[in-house]
């Protein structure tokens, strides 16, 4: 029997294989046992799905096994964005929540993610405890279960929709006043929770809206409920095509993604929208304290923060650690390259609604399009350009790749190693500003490899140089 493990983001397996009832019923048991051991049962858990195949039905079991511990359930009555929940955890000082979501994972996937109380992803240490109560009990009938109905008259299952409290505190962190002049908006739930969550408050605020992928389809239209360049072409075409389209902005299935695409079409790198975000929020917002970002994020956030005079947090990569930073109230934004930020004031969780509304209000106020704020950030700080590629081991590679990684390398592509960093995988900074990060797949013999360089041409000098540091010539 295949063993319960948590990633970065929960626990997520491929439906009818490993995520299937039982396995649900275990961890959902597990997540039961240690809120109780931690002295928290008594505040209830929140539960909540994204649009995927059979969320509903799931949630339903897990409420059953919840309120057969004896705790009260908030059941969210339909598919409910990542960032939604964990600002319900916080509204209502909940225990956590358990969210039945696979993020932009393709449709045949599903998964289980918990966030405690501080409404964060959990960090390990949670993670590790849950992991191992499951494991303990796989393959037994060790959970607690009571029936939906009984749950209600117990007054143990109520159903929730936090919608309308979070929507009007998002009326507090941005100005929709300002996006209503921008023009016309296309917005891209990519069939997934995010339905409701941007176009109809733009829509309420007087901006004009065109709006595809907006039914919910477990199927996704056939890809990977990811907002990125590959993704998204349809909805690219859309903007390129219609002239009155000041801006593009979209979310992946759970919400907690963004993608950005300018006016003209072309689509905006997240690296780049972090960076803009932290120079149009202590520049133009007057937001102050520190930054943080992953390992794997570009250092265009650092140059932006050296130009304000600001900290920066180095983070490994997962956005629990940027969160922390959050919740601690160390930093303005916090962000990662695949696509999460959030911000000072709001959720410790990555947030693509709200990153989505930010950007819109950004170009808004500074009556320039995303492309012609990013070469302006360029002329004052340099230029970053960023690539990030997968590296297949072989059986024979994968068995020596630690020892290959362990060295370092005295250049790459000619500069000199500066420095190595190993917070998270093994980054190579080098000489010039440049770097390299290698950081390997827990879950496939793939090594994924992160540069940045000033130039198109270095940027793939460093991509060639990784590649062969890692699979050998030829």
């Amino acid at each position: 029997m295949q063993r319960i493990t948590f990633g970065t983001s929960g626990w997520r397996g491929i439906l009818c294989e490993d995520f299937i009832f039982e396995n649900v019923k275990v961890v959902t048991q597990a997540i039961a046992d240690h809120v109780k051991s931690n002295g928290e049962g008594g505040k209830g858990i929140i539960v909540g799905y994204d649009s995927r195949f059979m969320g509903e039905a799931f949630a339903r079991e897990a409420a059953r096994v919840l309120t057969g511990s004896g705790i009260t359930t908030f059941l969210c009555v339909r598919d409910t964005p990542t960032p939604v929940i964990s600002f319900e955890i916080l509204r209502r000082k909940a225990a956590g929540a358990i969210n039945f979501t696979a993020s932009h994972n393709p449709p045949e996937y599903n998964g289980i993610k918990f966030s405690p109380s501080w409404g964060g992803p959990a960090l390990p240490e949670t993670t590790n405890d849950i992991e191992r109560r499951a494991n303990e009990m796989l393959g037994e009938i060790c959970y607690n279960e009571c029936s939906i109905d009984d749950a209600v008259k117990k007054g143990l299952l109520v159903e929730i929709d936090p919608m309308q409290d979070y929507l009007d505190d998002l009326a507090k962190k941005v100005d929709f006043a300002a996006i209503a002049k921008l023009g016309t908006i296309a917005v891209n739930p990519l069939y997934g929770t995010a339905r409701g969550y941007l176009a109809e408050p733009l829509k309420a605020h007087g901006v004009k809206v065109v709006q595809m992928n907006a039914n919910r389809d477990p199927y996704f239209g056939g890809f990977p409920p990811e907002p990125s360049e590959k993704y998204i072409q349809d909805f690219i075409k859309l903007v390129q095509q219609d002239p009155e389209i000041a801006l593009g902005i979209a979310t992946d299935g759970d919400a907690d993604r963004f993608g950005i695409v300018d006016g003209d079409g072309t689509f905006i790198e997240p690296n780049y929208i972090i960076a803009l975000l932290l120079d149009y929020l202590v520049r133009v917002k007057g937001v102050k304290g520190g930054v943080g970002r992953s390992v794997a994020t570009s250092h265009l956030v650092d140059a932006v923060a050296k130009m304000h005079d600001i900290k920066v947090y180095e983070t490994p990569v997962g956005f629990k650690f940027v969160g922390e930073l959050i919740a601690q109230d160390k930093i303005i934004i916090g962000g990662e390259e695949s696509a999460g930020l959030t911000i000072k004031g709001h959720v410790p969780e990555k947030d693509g609604i709200l990153a989505c509304l930010l950007v819109a209000e950004m170009v808004a106020r500074e009556g320039m399009p995303v492309k012609a704020l990013l070469e302006r950030l360029y002329s004052k700080v340099g230029r970053y350009l960023t690539k990030r590629v997968n590296l297949t081991l072989s059986p024979e590679l994968e068995e020596i790749f630690p020892e290959r990684i362990a060295a370092t390398p005295a250049s790459f592509a000619g500069e000199p190693v500066k420095e190595k960093i190993t917070v998270d995988g093994n980054k190579f900074i080098l000489q010039d500003g440049s770097w390299l990060l290698f950081r390997k797949s827990g879950t496939e013999p793939v090594v994924r490899l992160y540069c940045e360089a000033s130039s198109e041409e270095r940027l793939q000098a460093l991509v060639d140089a990784g590649r062969e540091f890692i699979l050998g010539k030829g």
